[in-house]
């Protein structure tokens, strides 16, 4: 049996008062039922200058932040318990509901700090914004499946890798999975990987029904059933 991949996770934690302290995980945790394809992280510093005669102006980092998107895919369509996808997502929006923190005196609204984790990626900040797209539909008119397009902003420069993320040593000779997208065949991912003409026997080996419309966020071994030549 193939081993499967670690999943992503959202996980509220409370930042650190402190610089160079850890931030502390908090219950609320959801998990995705599918891996991004790709995570886009994006580093701004603010400069200004200050300006002196006779010579080149001075410049300076006025404000560091650093920007998570990600898009992450939720589906129920073979879930025996939950019947509407948004059962799921709620979770994520749950992210964008701020909540009551006291300042001394003071009252204001804080929407709760995130962590995305994904083996040893590790992002924390605040969610600023959410875009739920729902994709498929019962006959009775719920939505079943859910592409949730996130960014997550933390206001400095982070980078951080998690080095002790579980992992599974790789088999000898095994090639990374890869991901179908929406609406892509089988045929269009070997496309992808240069061997259009491979479709069927991939299709079988990964045991794909319909290989004109597989579940998309599926992970398929692109070399699986594919002879040497």
């Amino acid at each position: 049996m193939a081993d499967q991949p670690a999943k992503a996770h959202l996980r509220e934690i409370k930042l650190p008062t402190e610089k160079g302290k850890p931030a502390q995980e908090l219950p609320h945790d959801v998990t995705v039922d599918f891996n991004p394809e790709t995570l886009r992280v994006t580093y701004t510093n603010t400069i200004e200058g200050k300006d002196q005669r006779g010579g080149p102006a001075m410049q300076f980092a006025a404000k560091s932040t650093t920007k998570l998107a990600v898009e992450l895919w939720f589906d129920v369509t073979t879930s025996q318990t939950d019947k509407d996808v948004r059962k799921r997502t709620e979770g994520v929006n749950y992210f964008m509901q701020p909540k009551e923190q006291k300042d001394g005196k003071e009252k204001k609204w804080v929407p709760p700090a995130v962590r995305f984790h994904w083996g040893s990626f590790k992002f924390d900040g605040v969610m600023d914004s959410m875009d739920e797209t729902l994709e498929f539909f019962s006959s009775d008119g719920r939505p079943l499946r859910a592409r949730v397009s996130l960014s997550i902003s933390s206001q400095d420069i982070q980078f951080q890798i998690d080095d002790d993320a579980p992992g599974v040593p790789p088999t000898p000779g095994t090639q990374p999975r890869q991901q179908m997208r929406q609406g892509e065949s089988v045929q269009q991912a070997m496309g992808r990987s240069g061997r259009p003409q491979d479709w069927p026997s991939v299709a079988a080996a990964n045991g794909i029904e319909n290989p004109r419309l597989p579940r998309p966020g599926q992970f398929i071994d692109a070399h699986a059933g594919v002879s040497l030549r």
